[in-house]
């Protein structure tokens, strides 16, 4: 599966968006966001695909997805045909943690809410009573204005924190590594800590190794190594710079380590890999 795409889908004027989706096919490219997603499918069958979960979905799936975990409803086959007659529908709703502030979270009251956030990371899927209710306000948020759609959806939340009869989606402890991958590419040349990381994935120092050794078969420090080593390839080809130079523009501390890490990797020392290749 290609890597997930980052989606815009900010608002100006809205603290909560609500939308109703009805086209051919739902959006079939895989992707994610900062934001809360409450979505529940009107119309239209096919897999629904969240973190690591794949699931078939019908007239009447309803999830709750935290931010940042990659999520997709892929319509059946039959929807993209151009005669075929057939349409989806579906309403959405979006929000960000801090819509009421940074602090409204931190206080007591909040500890129901604060939890269902955190189980939202994993997405949640309804079934049963709670499913039809959750539709039902989605229905009508549709035309809500104001102070009174913040305060519909609050109470919507409250109700999803107290009665808990959700069912998580992903796998336990599922990270976004395509956030980790992106941040590695665009800070590779500088100092990248592990803690920093970590903390990106939302995990312990750890966690986040034992999670990223099992999910790639690699430590995240080769990670690291083997895309600083493929950018010294691409500028030793180059033959425009010294191999000092192209040490610690790789990202490299020092020039022993660089020679020590690029004969691991590609088998051959940056001297000779130049000549050779």
């Amino acid at each position: 599966m290609k890597a997930p795409i980052h989606k815009n889908i900010e608002s100006q004027v809205r603290t909560v968006t609500v939308q109703e989706l009805i086209e051919q096919h739902f959006d079939p490219n895989w992707h994610f966001h900062p934001h809360y997603q409450l979505f529940t499918v009107m119309e239209g069958t096919g897999k629904r695909l969240i973190g690591d979960s794949v699931q078939t979905f019908e007239p009447g799936d309803t999830v709750f997805l935290g931010p940042d975990i990659p999520h997709l409803w892929r319509s059946d086959s039959d929807y993209f045909k151009p005669d075929s007659g057939l349409k989806t529908h579906g309403i959405v709703l979006y929000f960000q943690e801090d819509f009421l502030g940074k602090e409204f979270l931190e206080r007591p009251e909040m500890l129901g809410l604060r939890q269902l956030l955190i189980d939202s990371k994993r997405g949640i899927v309804y079934k049963g009573a709670i499913r039809d209710h959750v539709r039902a306000e989605l229905m009508g948020m549709l035309h809500e204005e104001g102070f009174q759609s913040v305060l519909r959806l609050l109470t919507l939340l409250n109700r999803l924190s107290v009665e808990g009869s959700g069912t998580p989606i992903a796998s336990f402890g599922y990270v976004n590594t395509y956030k980790v991958h992106s941040y590695v590419l665009q800070h590779f040349s500088q100092e990248i800590r592990l803690g920093d990381v970590a903390s990106l994935a939302g995990m312990s120092e750890a966690a986040f190794c034992r999670y990223f050794k099992a999910r790639s078969n690699k430590t995240f420090i080769d990670f690291v190594n083997e895309i600083r080593v493929g950018h010294a390839c691409k500028l030793l080809l180059e033959d425009q710079w010294t191999i000092a130079q192209i040490a610690y523009d790789s990202g490299f501390d020092s020039l022993s380590n660089f020679n020590r890490n690029f004969k691991k990797y590609i088998g051959h020392t940056p001297r000779e890999y130049k000549a050779n290749y």
